[in-house]
């Protein structure tokens, strides 16, 4: 077991599983002026998905902790790939399967950490030298 980069993908799925159980309010807030685009936050948690089933075959989550993580990948991958365009903060407001992804992330942290109220990610700056304008660069939440 790679004890230092399971610790690292491990906490990165809490953080982002922390982004999801957020309040709409505290999401929108995080999110600030930063266009972040949903297909990318669905990836982002997909992935995360995938990679938390190796992290339970090591040992870095219990079974009831992959269930929950499970439970939210079912859920992304329910999301139309219409519905997948567009800002976040759109669908944040409009599509109620993030009202869902909301409650099973909270269930996970729930059971994993005892609360779900967690600090939310740190976002990543763009980089140095990018003259794109605000509105259309990405940001990332760092991992």
């Amino acid at each position: 077991m790679n004890h230092l980069g399971d610790a690292n993908l491990r906490t990165w799925t809490l953080r982002v599983t922390a982004l999801l159980a957020a309040d709409t309010q505290d999401q929108l807030a995080w999110l600030g002026e930063r266009e972040l685009e949903t297909k990318d936050v669905v990836g982002e948690v997909e992935l995360m998905c995938r990679v938390s089933e190796g992290l339970a075959e090591r040992g870095a989550f219990e079974p009831e902790d992959q269930r929950h993580l499970r439970a939210i990948g079912r859920r992304i991958g329910e999301i139309d790939v219409t519905r997948r365009d567009g800002p976040w903060d759109n669908a944040l407001a409009t599509d109620s399967a993030w009202n869902d992804i909301r409650s099973l992330a909270r269930q996970f942290l729930l059971t994993r950490l005892g609360d779900w109220h967690q600090p939310l990610p740190r976002l990543v700056p763009p980089p140095m030298g990018d003259h794109r304008s605000a509105s259309s660069r990405r940001r990332r939440p760092a991992v």
